[in-house]
């Protein structure tokens, strides 16, 4: 038996489909017409969400199978080539470039290395180019149209998330007929599931803005996607939805999803535009709001200066921001968005620690202590007089006060609503996985028409 590792990329538009549909779509018929074996679930590997052509998500999608011999995984390669031709027909768009690549044996260290940079910085093509040239006969690929989803398919290949932060995605598709409808998902039911099954799931409701948040809105087939630590929760916490719409098809794929495992520690120095990072400095320029009500405040450390921008779609996450002074310790989380004529490059909010707040001091005229009324200045070094009944005392001086901060050092995060996929909520804090077994069989991971495939 031999390993076979088949990536997906790009096969969607925002006019719809979804890779992961395609995906599921191609798993459910190899395992009636081939009882194919996985060596490990489905993986959902989101890659670095600044890069700028992204369609949506930028989510590649990876199948693991053991395969007998090399003509089935060139066969099997092939097939999924031709599906991704017919599927992508149904959804052409200019910007799209679907791709499908195969990769046979134990991930390469150069393509493991591929995976982690595919998440945390921009691929040129020449990169890619010239790994697949080193990988040699081991590797298979078809672009479909043009070459860039396959940096995202190789990529996923490579992210094997067996020594790193992992959650799982339960996904259900839509029947066909009922595309472009609004989603059937009663929103108390979501409520329940969620009260019922956090802290063990996540990201389900937004009690701020009391909607649900495992249904998307778009054309795509997705009708909903529960995300959580272990695959029977979520089995659980779907069973306890009420769905008024037919499901075609459910898959539990396993995800980087929700992990920030797109940030790495930088110095502002090393943190350049399309990538993510995590900087630690001190606030130099006090926040203020702009055009478009975002706020914007600097941020220095020893090697230069950077604006960090929480943007209005943040909401009540702003006034967390606006509370910060110059002096104050903060972490930022985010990715580098580029210069453009107004301003330089700027690191989008994705969540922040105030390590330390400074002491807020305000000077002010001392009071008359005949009437209580605030003193004014008789000029420099001639003391002060009332304005209201006169006095004078030629040695007053100001007075310097203590104001309590009205902000704590802690973790702030954005309303769940404005959660994006890699982003990691505090309630996952602590519960960060480290490793999983390089072969694994899962098992009760797909379902068509409600029934379990075996």
């Amino acid at each position: 038996m031999i390993k076979l590792h088949i990536g997906f990329d790009d096969i969607d538009s925002p006019r719809g489909g979804c890779t992961t549909h395609f995906t599921a779509l191609i798993l459910s018929k190899w395992i009636r017409e081939r009882n194919i074996e996985l060596f490990d679930y489905p993986n959902l590997v989101r890659l670095n969400p600044a890069v700028p052509w992204k369609t949506r998500g930028n989510g590649s999608l990876v199948l693991r199978i053991m395969v007998s011999d090399l003509n089935t995984a060139r066969d099997m390669f092939e097939e999924a080539v031709s599906e991704a031709y017919r599927y992508v027909g149904r959804y052409k768009h200019p910007e799209s470039q679907p791709a499908v690549i195969a990769y046979i044996g134990d991930i390469d260290p150069r393509l493991k290395w591929f995976g982690v940079k595919a998440l945390t910085d921009l691929i040129p093509l020449t990169l890619l180019e010239r790994l697949l040239d080193r990988l040699g006969e081991r590797v298979m690929y078809r672009g479909i149209k043009g070459r860039r989803g396959l940096i995202g398919g190789l990529a996923g290949i490579g992210y094997r998330m067996t020594d790193t932060d992992y959650t799982y995605e339960l996904i259900a598709y839509r029947s066909e007929e009922y595309l472009g409808k609004p989603r059937m998902v009663e929103a108390s039911s979501v409520k329940y599931m969620d009260q019922h099954t956090k802290p063990y799931t996540f990201l389900n409701y937004d009690y701020s803005i009391d909607k649900p948040l495992i249904t998307p809105h778009g054309p795509d087939p997705v009708l909903l996607g529960i995300r959580g630590e272990k695959p029977e929760i979520l089995v659980k916490a779907y069973n306890m939805l009420r769905i008024n719409e037919p499901v075609s098809l459910r898959v539990l794929y396993r995800t980087n999803q929700h992990t920030d495992s797109h940030l790495r520690r930088r110095t502002i120095s090393e943190a350049y535009i399309y990538t993510g990072a995590i900087i630690r400095g001190i606030v130099y320029s006090r926040p203020r709001r702009i055009r478009g009500g975002h706020v914007v405040f600097g941020l220095r450390d020893d090697t230069g200066v950077i604006d960090v921008a929480a943007y209005e779609p943040t909401k009540e996450f702003r006034r967390v921001v606006e509370k910060l002074l110059p002096g104050d310790m903060v972490e930022v989380y985010g990715v580098i968005r580029p210069q453009s004529s107004k301003h330089g490059p700027t690191l989008n909010l994705e969540k922040i620690r105030v390590v330390a707040v400074k002491p807020a001091v305000k000077v002010e005229n001392p009071k008359c202590p005949r009437c209580g009324a605030r003193m004014k200045s008789m000029g420099r070094g001639k003391g002060f007089k009332c304005p209201k009944c006169g006095y004078r005392d030629p040695n007053a001086h100001k007075i310097t006060r203590i104001i309590q901060r009205d902000l704590e050092p802690g973790f702030y995060q954005p309303p769940l609503h404005a959660f994006k996929h890699l982003m990691k909520p505090l309630e996952r804090f602590g519960r960060e996985k480290s490793f999983f077994p390089e072969i694994f069989s899962p098992r009760n991971y797909i379902w068509v028409n409600e029934k379990l495939l075996k």
